[in-house]
This record gives structure tokens, sequence and C-alpha cells, in this order.
């Protein structure tokens, strides 16, 4: 959702500079940082750029740069005289009463910059008129920063997609260790009871094993989680604004990680159930990124 798209239209007087701006957000949150759009068209442009945009934290600016010399000025005379007055009773109070005549450059300079001396005229840059060459203007920044973010989103593409992929080839690699993992426990057991100078007996003992693979089983929770990979492909291959689902997905394969790890006794899938979560925290953190 991050983004960024500019454009520029020459209007009468001077050029109008339209940037857009949108970063995070689960909804759209739409800010006009300008005063320069008219009342009537806010609720237009605020409709247009979250059918558009859909979701994000989008702010919107618009500078207004004037001809040189279209920009009409006047100074505030009786404001400046007053000022004048005021800086002539502060140099008697000091002492030093004729040192503004002394520099009468620096002193104008000073008036000048002071507060409301120098009035500019105010006319609205938007009219009616000139709305139809704002609006273009709008709708090519707006283009630019959809552009922006289908060039971040095919890279996010490619990005979850292969972490998607390493999941499913760590969980073959889980898999691939049921064989030894029974064995394992099957040996461990064995050692333990000759440790401590039991005699198991061998219909006992297969029974507890079948209790043991029952409990630990873990065939269910790869069969989902492979199902959630595959609706996660099918979702942001297919879907046009898949965001919100993938967050579901991934809400689901992270339960189906964490039950496998919890299942797994075993060195080698609880190695692999450490890198799946990895694997899918980052694509956790990039999902919050697509719309």
């Amino acid at each position: 959702m991050t983004g960024y798209g500019r454009s520029e239209v020459l209007l009468e007087g001077g050029k109008l500079i339209i940037e857009i701006r949108s970063v995070n957000a689960k909804t759209a949150e739409i800010s006009l940082k300008t005063p320069l759009i008219p009342k009537d068209k806010e609720m237009p442009l605020r409709k247009k750029l979250a059918d558009r945009l859909q979701r994000g934290t989008i702010d919107v600016f618009l500078t207004w740069e004037p001809n040189a010399g279209s920009s009409s000025r006047t100074i505030n005379r009786d404001l400046a005289l007053e000022y004048y007055r005021q800086i002539a009773e502060l140099g008697d109070a000091v002492g030093a009463a004729n040192l503004p005549l002394q520099e009468p450059n620096y002193l104008l300079a000073t008036l000048l910059r002071m507060p409301d001396v120098l009035d500019t005229a105010k006319r609205d840059v938007i009219t009616q008129d000139n709305w139809p060459k704002v609006e273009k203007a709008f709708d090519e920044a707006l283009e630019a920063i959809v552009a922006y973010r289908r060039h971040e989103g095919e890279a996010l593409y490619k990005d979850v997609r292969g972490r998607v992929e390493a999941i499913l080839e760590l969980e073959n690699e889980v898999e691939s260790c049921e064989a030894e993992r029974i064995a394992t426990v099957r040996e461990r057991l064995l050692k333990t009871a000759e440790d401590v100078g039991v005699k198991l007996d061998p219909e006992r003992f297969e029974q507890e094993m079948i209790f043991y693979l029952e409990k630990y089983d873990i065939n269910e929770e790869k069969v989902r989680l492979r199902q959630h990979c595959r609706y996660f492909f099918d979702t942001i291959d297919n879907e046009e604004y898949p965001g919100k689902k993938l967050g579901f997905i991934i809400q689901e394969m992270g339960r189906e990680i964490n039950t496998t790890g919890s299942k797994a006794n075993h060195a080698r899938i609880q190695k692999a159930v450490v890198k799946m979560k990895d694997e899918l925290e980052k694509i956790r953190e990039q999902s919050m990124n697509i719309l």
C-alpha cells in the first residue's frame, strides 16, 4: 500500500503541483492536506481515492507556485508605520533611538518581514472554469501512485510466493523424518526400560507405541498446511485485492506449524518448524503491504 504519485498543471497565473502519498493501513484513511480544493469537490475526490486505492493512509498535497509578477502584493503602510513607531520607542527605552536612522535599508527590510506588512491579494486558485484541467492532473497523479504500487506489488508477489514454497519444502523435510522419529522413540523407550531394569511385555509395549503414534501423529497438520499453502497461491494469483484474506490464511498456516512443533519430539523436525516460523513471520510482515 506504500506509494507516491505526482503531477503538475499550468493554470492562469502559475503552476499547481499535486502529490499523493500512501502508507499501510487497514482501511482507507484519506487526508486532504490543502486549503486549495473547493469544498464541493472534496467528497468526489475522496470517493475516487477510496475506490482506486482501496486501503492505506492516503495524504494529498497541493502546492501553488505563482508566476513572477502574478502575485499582487501591497504594503500595509499604516501597519508598517505602527511597527516603526514601536521600534523607535524601544530604541528610546534602551538609549539608542537614532540606531534605525543610521541603517535605513536594514530597518526597511526588517519592517517588510513583520507579520501582515505585505498583503497578498487573495483569490481562488481552483475555479469551476479550470477544474477539468485540475481533475485531469489529479487523475494523472492517481495513476502514478497506482503504477508505483503495482511495481512494488510485483516484488512482493515474488517474495511471499517464494517463502510459501520454502515452507512446503520444509514440510517435505518434516515428512522425511517420520520413519526416523518413530524408530528413535522406540529405541529411547526400550533403552529407558533397560536402564531402570524393567522387563517390558512385548504386547503392552506395542500398545503403548500405538498410543504414542496416535497422540503425536502430525499427518493431519501436514495435510492442512499443504491445503493452506495451495489456498494462499490460489488467492494471491486470482483475487484483485487478496490482502485481508491472505492474513486469515497466514493465521491458519501458523496454527498448523505450531501444532507440528508441539508434537514433533524430534530434533530435525523442530529445526524445520523453526525455519517455517521464520518464513511465515516474514510473509506476515510483507502481507501488511498487500491490498
